[in-house]
């Protein structure tokens, strides 16, 4: 148990009990199998410009509300591929608080993708439930920014090479000219590793809200019986957002990452949707997983909307995005206010509650 002695017989019967839950531990493949088969900034203090959604912050956005995009497309019946993910054994628990176990687990080079990362020397902690009724379902929480030095380093946009379909102050610089004054910019092809992150009104910066919320979050999921991935558990964490994205395609069935945007109205939460834009959509691995992430977007707005949260807009704003263009599990970026938002405990864990709300519907629970 973390930070505890323990002494006597519950020092052997918890090293029974941990002995007992490591044996039966399901792998990321039979986790990715069980689930769907039952459910068919800158923390360096940099400032983004005002007005501007703040994901993949600073470099990579450029969107107006004009450009704000509910999501139509019905979601498609929930499937998983599993044919490019890579797959691999998950390393043994330590016991901790409340019964659970942990393990870190870094990026492996030999999984798909995890070449374009340029960030990867940190790890994500992997938590076991001990609930009884145990999910078998494993939910990667993924607390943005957090990496010192992550805005200075590029990485790639689209694993094909090919210029993002959305995005402002990057395509001015590396971007294609064919994508140059297109509706919210677009044409970059490289972008910050990892965005430092805006500065709440009241001088937080965003990273240690997002932390909180996800420890939040974390504890709330373990409750409902879901295994946690998480990416980050303080100030700094060695992973890109490419290298994020991957650890988690291989550990985890579905990836929340947890931001606040930089405009300052308290304009509420909504959901990075994906672009509908053929060529994008068309990208592997987009093309095989866009419905999915819609569709989990959805779910946690309504899960949210259902706890009393303001919902911006429609509920979705249409962004391309590393994270999406990696991404091949459901996986959304969810904006849960800007910087005028209240970011209290209460009010964390309400947008906690609805998250979590939000999980139970998209896994059918």
């Amino acid at each position: 148990m973390r930070g505890r002695k323990l002494c006597g017989a519950a020092v052997l019967l918890a090293a029974a009990m941990s002995f007992a839950g490591c044996s039966g531990y399901a792998s990321s493949q039979e986790l990715r199998e069980q689930a769907y088969s039952e459910t068919g900034k800158d923390g360096d203090g940099q400032a983004v410009q005002e007005g501007m959604p703040d994901t993949e912050r600073a470099q990579e956005t450029g969107l107006n509300e004009d450009s704000l995009k509910y999501s139509s497309a019905a979601p498609a019946e929930i499937t998983v591929n599993t044919a490019n993910r890579t797959q691999a054994a998950l390393p043994e628990f330590e016991e901790v608080s409340s019964g659970q176990k942990e393990s870190a687990v870094g990026l492996d080079s030999g999984w798909k993708y995890a070449a374009f990362a340029k960030i990867t020397s940190g790890s994500a902690v992997l938590y076991k439930s001990d609930r009884a009724d145990r999910k078998n379902i494993t939910v990667c929480v993924n607390a943005g920014h957090g990496t010192k030095g992550g805005s200075a380093v590029k990485t790639q946009c689209h694993p094909d090479g090919s210029p993002k379909v959305t995005g402002g102050t990057t395509g001015a610089g590396d971007g294609d000219p064919r994508f140059r004054g297109a509706p919210g910019g677009g044409g970059a092809v490289t972008a910050a590793a990892v965005s430092g992150g805006m500065t709440f009104s009241d001088g937080t910066p965003e990273s240690r809200v997002t932390l909180s919320m996800a420890r939040i979050l974390k504890e709330k999921l373990l409750a409902k019986g879901y295994d946690v991935l998480m990416i980050r558990e303080s100030d700094d964490v060695q992973l890109d957002n490419i290298a994020r994205t991957v650890i988690a395609n291989n550990a985890s069935d579905c990836h929340i990452a947890l931001h606040w945007d930089s405009t300052a109205t308290d304009k509420g939460a909504f959901y990075m949707s994906v672009p509908d834009n053929a060529s994008y959509r068309g990208m592997e691995p987009v093309k095989s997983h866009w419905q999915q992430h819609q569709a989990l977007g959805e779910s946690l707005v309504a899960g949210l909307k259902a706890q009393g949260v303001k919902i911006f807009f429609g509920g979705a704003m249409a962004m391309d995005l590393t994270q999406t263009s990696y991404s091949t599990i459901p996986s959304v970026d969810i904006e849960l206010g800007d910087k005028a938002s209240d970011h209290s405990e209460a009010v964390l864990n309400r947008l906690a509650d609805g998250l979590a709300a939000g999980v139970d519907q998209y896994f059918g629970r």
